[in-house]
Parts: C-alpha cells; structure tokens; sequence
C-alpha cells in the first residue's frame, strides 16, 4: 500500500474535517498551489480523519488563533518537504551506510549515564569513590541525588541479577513460606516507588510546608521570568506539588511567550566563556539536571546509542562533523563551523533573503545533484563556480549537507530527549530542558546549530517579503535536522505523523529561544565554582603533604648517612647526636665520658639559648 490510499482506495491529507485546523485564510492551499476543500486535496501524506478522533483534537487543543499557537502549525509544508527528500534521495543510495541504532539493554542505559556523568564508581563497591566524585556529590540537589540514586539502584539489582543467574539455587529459595516471601517484595517496593517518582526526600514531612509556600510564591511570578539561580528541577518540584489536586494549570501554555532573564551583577555565562575542562564539570552536571527535571515529570527517557560504521573520511557531503572541521582546520586554523555550510549561506544572503518560498520551494533535483559532486571537487581547489548556483538550489545543497551527515546533527545519544521536551508541562520547563540538551551538545554540533538556527532567524526577519514565517520555516527545516539516514525505515507510518508536529514544534522552539539556550544558567556555574574550590583545597592539601613528605624523606636520608659515616658527622669516636627540637639549636654534638649526666646535657642546651636570646625577648623560663 503507498502512502497516498489505503485499503479502499480512500485518499488521506494531512488536514482535519474541522474549522480550527484549517489554515486562516485563503482556504486549504494544494499541492500545485491553488486553494479549494480539503477534501479536493491530495497532498500524498497519510492521516486517520476518524471523527472521534478529530472531536477528541478540537476538544484538547481549544487555542486562540495566532500563528505562536500549536493549532496553526499546518503540517502541509512539512509533508512537501517529506516528499521532496524521498523524491531527490535514490532508494538505493538511502539504504546504504543507514545510522544503526542499538537499544541497551537492561541496566546498560544506566551505567552508560553514571559513566557519562563521571560517576561510574558508585555502582562498584570494591572501588573507593575518588574525591573529585565526591565533590560532585556535595553539590548536587535534592532532585539531582536522586536522580542519581535512582540509576545506581538500578545497575545494582541489574548486577545482582546478572549474579543470581549463575548461582546454584539453593533449595530454601525455592521453596519459601509465604509470609517470608511477602515480607520481602514489600521491602523491596518501597524503594522503588520512591525512586520512580524521582522526589527523592523532597516529599519528606519536614520541608512538605516549605514547598507548598514557596509553590505560592512561584505562582506569582511572571511567567516571562527565568530564573536561572534555582536549579530547573527543583522549580519544576515546586510547580508539581503546587498543581496537586488543582486540575490543570489555568495557562494552557500553546503560545510562545517572550522569555527574559534578570540581569546579573556578575553578568551570564555563556558557553565560549569557559575552557574546556570546565565545560566537561558543565556537561555533567547538565546531565543530571536534564535527567532530574524529565524525572520529576515522570518521563522515562530512552536514549540511543549508534552503532559505529565506516564513514567517508573525506569530502564534504556524508562526512562526520569532526572529520570535516579536521580538514577545514588545515587550511583555515581555528574553524567551529564547516566552511562548506558558511559558504552555502553566504551564497542564499548574497542573493537577498526577500525570495519568496525561500527555504520551502526546492531547486532541480538534477542540478543539485551535480552542483553537489562539482563541488566534491572543486570546493577545496577554489574553483567552484558560486555565481552559477541558484538560490533555491543552493538552499537545497544546505539541507542535503545537513541530512547526510552520518549522525543527526542533535546526536543519537539525546535525540529521544529533544523529541521528549514537549512532554514537560509548561512552556518554561520546556526551554530549561532544551537549554541543558543544548549544553549537552558536542562542541561541533552544538555550534554548527548555532550558525544554522541565527541564519533561520534572519530568514524569518524578512517574512513579509519571503513568507516564510517562523512556522514555515520549522516546518521546512524540521524533516532534515531530524530525518537521519534511515530514518524512514525504522518507524512505521503513524509513528512518523505522530512525530511530525513534535519535531516541527521542536525546530520551532529552537529558533525562537536560541538567544537563551547557549547560556549556562547560574546554579551549574554555582556548581562548578564549589568542586572548584574543593579542588584548590584538595591541591593545597596534597602539596603540603608532599613538602612534609619530602622533609622526612630529606631527614631520614641524612640520618642514614650519618650513621654510615660517624666519624665523618662528629668529627671522632665518642660523639652522639642529641636532639632538642624545644629549644633554637634542636641538635647537639656531646661526648662521652664515664661523668656525663642527663643534667648536663641540658645545661649545655640552656646556655646556649641564654647566649643566643636577645634581651628584649624576655627572660627564659625553664
């Protein structure tokens, strides 16, 4: 069955039999660009119109008619550019170097996190927990500990299974009075129910009254603010317990409301504010963060992990950021960003970004394909034509470079987490997790994103020339920031419809929020300041203890070789070597006579220190 009729032939759009779906104005647009019915459509692109369906839609999705809101998000431009992808790629050459992606298995995803967070010590008891794991440990919050307490937990039982499994059972296992038995599964449940619902000892009675009061507060506040000095999580706790038993929120939150963040006496941070090994502190922490906020939500995160194929190790199309930035770093040193999509946007600029379909209408297929192997050739060389690449056409090469990236450009690993985001109740919890997934980034991903959301911007800023609105364009780019190679093949039919609005939703809230998302917020910065500090202290420490450590050894070693070579020490038979650390001259020469006394020893070391005081000093007093 293809994708334009089902079992009887019926031809199924993209469009719903109800008003508020429908676009504004003009009525419904087709595909050739005129406008008519719905029903006299055929876009080619699958969808149930069951009418329970549709009254179920109109009933959850009762918005207001702006272009912000979720309802106007017409998926018509999306299925185009579906179906321009599939026409322009051959079957062939998609079904080759697909990205595989591996399901972990059971307590696998756990351990993969904990090492990602630099924590994967804590799982294993035989293993001292280092103290840069436990500096990060002292800073964590409520809800990052028990985030983190969950998985551990979790790769626990995984292990004590794994072990039971190669264990003889003994004979009282198997056969266990009931009430034993029933004992144990509820102590074993407890646990685990506090754990699933991430709270941790937040829902303890002790701070039960602080949350309710501050949730008030909170509720107060301006739902522009975004505070960036309270961990995410945490907020999102309180926003939890003060919607308890209260319905749904009053703000159904489907537009996109205008952010702002307070200004800082120290200024924000940003991400190319900090060297590496701080970024690494970020990252972890960013992790936990991310995984406490989706864990207050009640959100089961399933992350990817790709499977590692050959890939190009040169060219431009098909080749992994890292290897392409190698190359551009030869010849161009300190490139963040592939020369070959600087130069693709140049080129659209350079034209003018007052075309109209411009991103959405798409260049000839054929000469795309050949600008494409052209410039395999002569870009490096410095003799690619540029004047004779189209606009649309070059549009079209950027979004190519873009889907035949080996690995999608927001990585396998959190790909499932960004699909995820819409799931957060509020529209601010939405962008505190988009800001971590962004932080979580590579470096190369991260700002290779950057160059293309600030590019959408622009091409957004001249929609009334252009009509190209910030939900088209999300609609256009969505498909190929999101469609990896393969991508098709791995989800079903419904599954791709269901996660069309998600991803173009997604796309959406990325360009209009990327001024925010490369921000660090203020309490991970808190964060790393204290492992920071914990760290001096710990060097301080080390570096006192080896200057005491080497004293000794200085001493011990001089001893030693006094003892070799006594007469080289005292200069003859007879001497010992007393020491007095109590008084200026700790060590003395005496010789020994068959006369000497303890006493006279002493003297000797008394007056010595009467000549050696000065008289301001005082009096000795022995």
């Amino acid at each position: 069955m293809s994708r334009q009729q089902d079992e009887d032939g019926v031809v199924l759009t993209a469009y719903f039999s109800n008003s508020e779906a429908l676009p504004p104005a003009g009525g419904t647009r087709c595909a050739d660009g005129a406008t008519g019915s719905p029903a006299s459509c055929k876009t080619g692109h699958r969808i149930v119109r069951s009418p329970a369906r549709n009254a179920r839609r109109k009933a959850a999705l009762d918005r207001c008619a702006s272009q912000d809101s979720l309802d106007e998000l017409s998926l018509d431009d999306y299925w185009k550019e579906v179906e321009n992808i599939h026409q322009s790629s051959g079957s062939d050459a998609e079904q080759q170097d697909e990205v595989q992606l591996k399901v972990p298995d059971e307590g696998e995803q756990e351990e993969a996190w904990l090492a990602e967070a630099g924590l994967a010590t804590l799982f294993d008891e035989s293993v001292a927990v280092p103290e840069d794991t436990m500096s990060l440990l002292s800073t964590l919050t409520r809800t990052q500990a028990a985030a983190v307490q969950r998985r551990v937990e979790t790769v626990k039982q995984t292990l004590r299974k794994k072990n039971k499994q190669h264990q003889v059972p003994d004979v009282r296992d198997i056969f266990k009075p009931p009430s034993s038995q029933g004992e144990k599964l509820k102590g074993e449940a407890l646990p685990a129910k506090r754990s699933e619902n991430g709270k941790g000892e937040v829902s303890s009675d002790g701070q039960a009254g602080s949350v309710c009061e501050n949730g008030e507060g909170i509720a107060a506040r301006s739902e522009t603010h975004v505070d960036l000095e309270a961990s995410f999580s945490e907020q999102a706790l309180v926003y939890k317990e003060g919607t308890k038993g209260g319905g749904a929120p009053s703000d159904a939150d489907d537009k996109l409301p205008t952010f702002r963040i307070p200004r800082e006496k120290t200024g924000t941070t940003k991400v190319g504010d900090l060297g590496p090994a701080d970024m690494k502190k970020v990252q972890r922490l960013a992790l936990i963060e991310m995984t406490a906020l989706f864990d207050t939500a009640s959100i089961d995160l399933k992350a990817h992990k790709a499977v590692k194929l050959k890939f190009k190790e040169s060219g431009l199309f098909g080749v992994p950021l890292s290897t392409l930035l190698e190359q551009d770093q030869k010849r161009v040193p300190g490139t963040k960003v592939p020369l070959i999509l600087q130069r693709l946007i140049s080129r659209i600029e350079e034209e003018g970004l007052d075309t109209e379909g411009l991103l959405r209408i798409p260049g000839v297929a054929t000469r795309v394909k050949a600008m494409c192997l052209e410039l395999e050739v002569k870009f490096y060389e410095g003799t690619f034509a540029w004047e004779t690449l189209k606009q649309h056409d070059a549009a079209s090469v950027l979004k190519l470079f873009i889907r035949e990236l080996p690995h999608p450009l927001l990585t396998v690993e959190h790909l499932s987490a960004f699909t995820s985001v819409l799931k957060l109740p509020t529209r601010k919890q939405q962008l505190q997790a988009l800001n971590l997934l962004v932080l979580l980034l590579p470096q190369a991903s991260r700002d290779t994103l950057k160059v293309l959301l600030e590019f959408f911007e622009r091409v957004i800023d001249h929609k009334e020339q252009n009509k190209m609105t910030l939900n088209n364009v999300a609609m256009v780019m969505a498909p190929n920031i999101f469609m990896f190679k393969g991508f098709r093949h791995k989800i079903s039919e419904q599954q791709e419809f269901n996660m069309a609005s998600e991803m173009a939703n997604i796309v959406r809230l990325l360009i209009r929020y990327q001024n925010l998302l490369w921000t660090i917020p203020k309490f991970i910065m808190d964060q790393v300041r204290k492992q920071n500090m914990e760290n001096q202290k710990k060097m301080s420490r080390d570096r006192a203890m080896r200057k005491i450590l080497k004293k000794m050894a200085y001493d011990r070693e001089k001893s030693d070789k006094q003892e070799k070579n006594p007469a080289e020490g005292d200069g003859a038979q007879g001497f010992i070597r007393v020491q007095a650390p109590q008084f200026s001259k700790i060590s003395m020469a005496v010789q020994l006579t068959n006369d000497l006394q303890a006493s006279d020893i002493l003297a000797r070391f008394v007056n010595q220190e009467r000549f050696q005081m000065h008289p301001s000093k005082g009096m000795l007093v022995l």
